[in-house]
């Protein structure tokens, strides 16, 4: 069994000696080969450089492609077009897999009936966890936690499968297609959206995916991260790619819309407004609960001006079965 773990990067060298350092010291089962292939998405530090200088290390397992293209989904499709593992396993630039990591992959794909794993993202905190930060809003900063128990990825699940930690068989990616282009981080936008929409394919063609406690990443959070500014915009912007992606796809029989918006939101913008008004007229600016309110507001924003106004720079679609294969 051979897994190609995928690592997307953009003017992170400061960042990708720890993520390298960790794949390099977690040791694989008798039965896997891993090669780590770091798709430098046409960064402007020294990427290159550095991991090339990494490769001895790594004794011809790491590799090294360019992807002019910007933008993470481009970024990973390169990734995915440039190996040939049966497993194709994704994180980011920002993160350390967990010593037993390749050992988790390895044991979960011992079960045939098993086409895709996720799990937790443990933060690393570069600076204290503000007492402003919501609890419903951990995602923001990528503090992914599915619980304790090995659970099913399907519809009651209360999340989905991030691209940062996650592992898929190639034939389930053969199937579905590539990740959309029109969607995904870029170095202008906070779009968010990839992740949801190749969710979304894999439980319409049937994939069978597992939760996995013990697949575990540290996620480094940079104090940039930790002010409401950024939580304002990435709110704004992911609710830009969910109001593009509803464009381009038709909403759920039992989902009621109200000038193309969910009515739900509606009734959480409301919510947050109310919560909102409490805060200020309690005087309390710290408040968790009146900035998820604030928060919510920006989803409605931004889902309104994706649904209607929001045009991609570039609007691929999913590449299908021969595409992916004849790339490869």
């Amino acid at each position: 069994m051979q897994l190609d773990v995928l690592i997307p990067t953009y003017n992170r060298q400061e960042l990708l000696p720890r993520t390298l350092q960790s794949l390099l010291e977690a040791n694989p089962p008798a039965g896997l080969n891993v090669h780590i292939t770091v798709i430098d998405n046409n960064s402007k530090d020294h990427t290159r450089q550095l991991v090339q200088a990494w490769m001895p290390r790594f004794a011809g397992r790491l590799h090294y492609r360019f992807e002019a293209q910007q933008g993470r989904s481009c970024a990973l499709n390169k990734g995915i077009r440039s190996t040939r593992g049966d497993l194709v396993g994704m994180i980011d630039d920002d993160e350390a897999i967990d010593a037993n990591w390749y050992h988790t992959v390895f044991a979960a794909f011992q079960n045939p009936e098993v086409d895709f794993i996720g799990g937790p993202y443990h933060p690393s905190w570069g600076a204290p966890c503000p007492v402003w930060l919501p609890k419903q809003y951990v995602g923001v900063i990528g503090w992914i936690d599915g619980g304790t128990e090995v659970r099913p990825f399907d519809h009651s699940y209360p999340g989905i499968l991030m691209g940062g930690n996650a592992v898929l068989r190639r034939s389930l990616l053969n199937q579905v297609g590539l990740y959309l282009t029109s969607l995904g981080r870029t170095d202008k936008h906070l779009l968010a959206g990839e992740d949801e929409d190749m969710y979304e394919r894999l439980l319409k063609a049937g994939a069978r995916g597992l939760y996995r406690p013990d697949l575990i990443i540290y996620h480094y959070i940079p104090p940039q991260r930790l002010t409401r500014g950024y939580f304002r915009r990435w709110c704004f912007w992911r609710g830009v790619s969910m109001g593009f992606l509803r464009r381009e796809q038709k909403p759920a029989a039992n989902i009621v819309e109200l000038g193309g918006v969910p009515r739900y939101l509606y009734g959480a913008a409301w919510r947050g407004l109310l919560k909102k008004l409490a805060e200020a007229l309690c005087l309390r600016k710290n408040s968790a609960a009146g900035f998820a309110g604030e928060l919510a507001l920006w989803d409605v924003a931004g889902f309104f001006y994706g649904r209607h106004f929001y045009r991609p720079a570039v609007d691929a679609k999913p590449a299908n079965e021969m595409e992916v294969m004849s790339s490869v």
